[in-house]
């Protein structure tokens, strides 16, 4: 086959009278002339001339929206609107037809619901692709912020027998016969004749076991997917979704919290400094989608101004205390405005109160620590107070937590004495607690959900836009 040259290199090219071939989707084709053509690699279209006079009519009619072509020309200098360089065709090969009777992705709005029910066909779209681009990009930063500062990469199970949250929301793992399963002589399942020989489940987290890596390894971090069977049809929740969790021996809260925000800042920056394009074209999608909104539900910033905005601020640090004090304080508490009011010391925060803080009172990214232990995981060090943990939740600007972490609990008496609190069988996380026993160290970690961070990232609205098929309560499809 010959070799092609992308769309986005042919489009910055400085070479002009040049012989190329290029292949992609037709994006529109008009006036029986000028084919928008689309290979993924950028946004924008390359145009190809038809000499529509000397080409085959059979030929022009199967040039459709959809259809996938390798264009063999020249690629000249451009007099007309939009574009430097365009491509005159002197063969064009059709190598996908697409009958433009049914195909659904028309040059055309079509809603987000509608692209959604079509998820195995929305890439094509300059939507889709950018947010898949920019995904890409921050996926890739990631690596490179803990590769470049020597941690470990660890590949943590999918398939576990814990439940790190200690929520019970998970999604079971069986090869039993669903029509035939075993029963023990009380009645109740007989998990050890499955396949793992005992109840298991998917992961909600690789935090325990990326403890465990840290303790020997010193800096680890994992990427990959996690589950959670939480029946949310909320813009916030998947049932499947990737997080990041590094974990640091011989780290403090402070480390931690610095660590996590070099981290946002930097695959941030990464990303705006490679997706210039689609981070514009992002900005202006959302510009347009504001301003169907009520003027008291737009945001104040675009785009690209959120974004700038937590590469240009320090984080604001404060306890949870002193953000329930301002909370109080706040005039849509006083004003009942919260859906949620903030009652007082222990209240769980919500997202109204989280995006107050950021968006509102400090109008910067916030970092809240020393939340209360009852509102927070097992594992998490106790603080001197008795009533407080070394927590550390990141808020940002219009999406509200995007990091979870702490400092790890190393002391066994205290560990073991929380989870007896807690309720959690100590028997089943033996290991767990093997780290305890022998060398223990102070450590910390955090979660970053990254699809929460690819939401911040486009703009987008609803979290099942930024992964390529999400599934949640009731979906299941391609």
């Amino acid at each position: 086959m010959s070799q092609r040259t992308k769309i986005k290199a042919l489009l910055q090219s400085q070479q002009t009278e040049i012989d190329v071939t290029v292949k992609g989707w037709v994006r529109a084709f008009r006036s029986n002339r000028f084919i928008a053509l689309n290979d993924g690699s950028t946004n924008n279209n390359i145009q190809v001339v038809v000499d529509f006079e000397n080409t085959d009519p059979a030929l022009l009619k199967r040039i459709t929206v959809g259809a996938a072509l390798s264009v063999q020309g020249k690629l000249i200098a451009s007099l007309g609107k939009g574009q430097t360089v365009e491509v005159v065709a002197t063969d064009i090969e059709i190598l996908g037809d697409s009958d433009p009777e049914k195909y659904p992705i028309q040059p055309k709005k079509h809603s987000l619901e509608f692209l959604r029910e079509n998820a195995h066909l929305r890439f094509r779209t300059s939507t889709f692709s950018a947010i898949f681009r920019v995904r890409n990009s921050l996926a890739f930063a990631v690596h490179q912020f803990f590769q470049e500062r020597g941690f470990v990469y660890l590949h943590t199970p999918i398939i576990t027998a814990s439940d790190a949250e200690g929520a019970g929301e998970t999604f079971h793992v069986t090869n039993f016969d669903l029509d035939n399963i075993p029963k023990t002589d009380t009645g109740e399942i007989d998990f050890k004749q499955d396949f793992f020989g005992r109840a298991a489940n998917l992961t909600v987290s690789g935090q325990l076991e990326g403890e465990l890596g840290a303790m020997a390894l010193s800096d680890i971090y994992t990427f990959g997917p996690t589950f959670r069977a939480e029946n949310s049809n909320t813009t916030r929740h998947l049932a499947e979704f990737w997080m990041i969790e590094p974990e640091v021996a011989f780290n403090d809260i402070v480390d931690n919290m610095d660590l996590a925000e070099d981290m946002l800042k930097y695959v941030i920056k990464y990303t705006l400094d490679k997706n210039a394009d689609d981070i514009e074209f992002l900005t202006q999608r959302l510009e347009e989608e504001e301003k169907t909104k009520p003027q008291n539900e737009r945001s104040e910033m675009t785009l690209l101004e959120k974004l700038q905005f937590c590469l240009n601020n320090d984080f604001e640090r404060l306890t949870y205390t002193e953000a329930i004090q301002i909370l109080r304080d706040s005039t849509p508490n006083k004003k009942k405005k919260f859906q949620y009011p903030v009652e007082g010391w222990g209240t769980d925060l919500q997202s109204e109160h989280e995006r107050y803080l950021v968006e509102k009172h400090f109008k910067k990214p916030v970092i809240l620590t020393d939340y209360p232990k009852e509102i927070k995981s097992f594992y998490m060090r106790q603080n001197d107070d008795g009533k407080t943990v070394a927590a550390m939740d990141i808020l940002f600007p219009g999406i509200g937590e995007i990091v979870g972490g702490s400092q790890r609990e190393e002391r066994l008496d205290k560990l073991e004495q929380r989870m007896d609190e807690i309720g959690i069988p100590k028997d089943e996380l033996w290991w767990y607690l093997d780290t305890r026993r022998f060398g223990t160290c102070p450590h910390a970690g955090f979660g970053l959900g990254f699809e929460r961070l690819v939401l911040f990232v486009t703009g987008m609205g609803n979290i099942r836009d930024v992964i390529p098929f999400p599934r949640f309560p009731k979906n299941a499809e391609f």
